[in-house]
């Protein structure tokens, strides 16, 4: 089943309603409209976020400081760990998809529009009762974003910290999962005539294997929690280690699967950012569709290397499966390399961050596939090794492909371009502190220093290795810093931009910069869709582009 961009009057939203005013954001079932709700939403509480990771960093500067008592710091770690994975990366990544993918398969409208909304203010509320924890008497949630039993029972952790944490990131799960049933739909459902599975951009792909994760692993995750609020009510369930032992691998189910909901979307638009500034296709297309979908199918039968220290499960089975990603993970990178090589490449702002995000990319992955072999695991397991490696994956790695993401279609959801200059700032500043804060982590966990702790004594040595983190942590803030000046900026100025400034790739160039309430109109009707590169095809027919 396709739709024609005429037939939005034949769907939802076409009884949606677009006043100016906050009310008509508020309610508003635009796809574009909910997709940047969502991503602005994620893009202010990264910048919290940020602030508890500088909170984090001044303790652990040097050894033995007191800036925040233990269970203080216990909070700030938590609900940093929380938010990035439940509240930041997550979200914008579904949130991209909601507002991309009905432009790039020409679709008028986001399939089941109200719940994509209803998706969205659940997660709203989901960050606001988390963040509420931190004015409640005994304080925030506090046992990390896992949330272990029996230490997150009401016995050990009293107060509505933790009851808050659960139901906010039980609501938070439910909207993702909306949203994710919505942008498959309609990836699947809404296709403009012509686009065939075959011809879906890479971006789109992404999401579509992203969402049949969300799908497959988000409900495991409302299990874990259901169990876990079980427990708290009646703390005897957690005497017994079935229990304990039976919500990690609930939550694993989820939590490994999940790291891949928050790379796909960002691997998909480093791969069309490489591609239109590389002036060519996107290399090895077919394979990298295969690969997205194997990735996906393997990330749900790896969760157990993240218990191998508990010894409650199959070290030979899990570690399989842990190296075999690296099959499809490799073809996605020989895919980001081929688009590359040979290219007329353009040094923009986006593809300087879409090129800093394969190695810097790469580092966590193989780190991962080394914590994924038992014998490594057992010796790094909860140590300052894995905080590198997650901190690799979700900021070296998705967060420079976010950034690639917001520097790209930032002209197309506003009309205007980004600052370059500042933007570069942004760059050399994020990559200077990314490496200095997190690199050091690895050998401070291959010394010994465990995660979650408050402080360290000074015989350990550790202290060099901190303070190098910790200056990093400033870089990283004046890079954020320099974002913000920038997005300032930019509205102030509003420099005009032309609809399509990249010459890009996929169909949502081909209509206005911002697009229209149904997408594409009569007078900005679809091009020929012949392949996943439209507008290339065309350009490439009028001798304007290369093939």
């Amino acid at each position: 089943m396709t739709l024609a961009p005429d037939a939005a009057r034949s769907t939802g939203a076409s009884r949606s309603v677009r006043p100016r005013s906050w009310l008509g954001w508020a309610i508003s079932t635009d796809h574009k409209r909910i997709g940047l709700l969502t991503m602005g939403t994620a893009v202010v509480l990264l910048f919290l976020m940020g602030i508890l990771a500088l909170l984090l960093r001044s303790q652990l500067a040097q050894p033995e400081q007191q800036v925040f008592s233990p269970d203080l710091y216990n909070q700030l770690f938590s609900i940093h760990g929380s938010g990035m994975i439940y509240m930041v990366m997550t979200p914008f990544a579904i949130g991209l998809g909601v507002y991309l993918v009905p432009l790039q398969v020409g679709a008028p409208a986001i399939a089941m529009p109200r719940t994509t909304l209803f998706g969205y203010w659940l997660y709203a509320l989901g960050a606001v009762l988390m963040l509420t924890g931190f004015a409640m008497p005994t304080g925030a949630h506090a046992d990390g974003w896992f949330s272990y039993p029996p230490m997150a029972s009401s016995v050990y952790t009293p107060g509505n910290g933790t009851p808050l944490w659960i139901v906010g990131v039980f609501a938070a799960t439910v909207g993702s999962l909306g949203m994710g049933w919505a942008v498959l739909w309609t990836a699947l459902r809404k296709r403009a005539r012509g686009m065939t599975m075959l011809r879906l951009p890479i971006f789109t792909w992404s999401m579509i294997a992203s969402t049949l994760m969300v799908i497959g692993a988000f409900p495991s995750l409302l299990a874990a929690l259901t169990l876990l609020a079980i427990g708290r009510v009646e703390p005897s369930v957690f005497d017994s280690n079935v229990w304990n032992i039976g919500y990690q691998h609930l939550f694993w189910f989820y939590g490994h699967p999940v790291v891949y909901v928050m790379f796909f979307p960002y691997l998909g638009a480093v791969g069309e950012v490489l591609a239109v500034f590389s002036r060519r296709r996107f290399f090895g297309y077919k394979g990298t569709v295969i690969s997205l979908l194997v990735f996906a199918a393997l990330s749900m039968s790896v969760w157990g290397h993240h218990m191998f220290a508990t010894g409650q499960a199959t070290n030979d089975y899990y570690s399989l499966t842990s190296i075999a990603l690296l099959v499809p993970a490799g073809i996605e990178y020989f895919a980001l390399v081929g688009t590359v090589l040979g290219g007329q490449l353009v040094f923009t702002t986006p593809m300087l961050f879409a090129l800093a995000f394969i190695p810097q990319f790469l580092i966590g992955g193989l780190s991962g596939i080394m914590v994924g072999t038992p014998v490594i695991d057992y010796h790094v397991t909860d140590s300052y090794f894995v905080v590198a490696h997650l901190h690799y994956v979700l900021f070296a790695g998705s967060a420079f492909g976010l950034f690639a993401a917001v520097y790209f279609w930032w002209p197309k959801v506003t009309g205007f371009l980004l600052d370059e200059r500042l933007g570069r700032v942004h760059f050399v500043l994020l990559v200077i502190g990314t490496n200095l804060t997190f690199l050091p982590m690895f050998w401070l966990g291959q010394f010994g220093m465990p995660r979650r702790v408050a402080t360290y004594p000074e015989w350990a040595g550790f202290g060099a290795l901190n303070l190098v983190s910790s200056i990093g942590a400033a870089f990283l803030a004046a890079g954020m810093i320099a974002f913000a000046m920038n997005i300032q900026v930019s509205f102030r100025r509003r420099p005009k931009a032309p609809a399509d400034p990249w010459q890009g790739h996929s169909l949502e160039w081909a209509t206005a910069s911002p697009p229209p309430q149904y997408n594409f109109t009569p007078h900005l009707p679809l091009p020929p869709i012949t392949s996943n590169a439209p507008l290339l095809d065309a350009r490439t027919r009028q001798g304007q582009g290369r093939a």
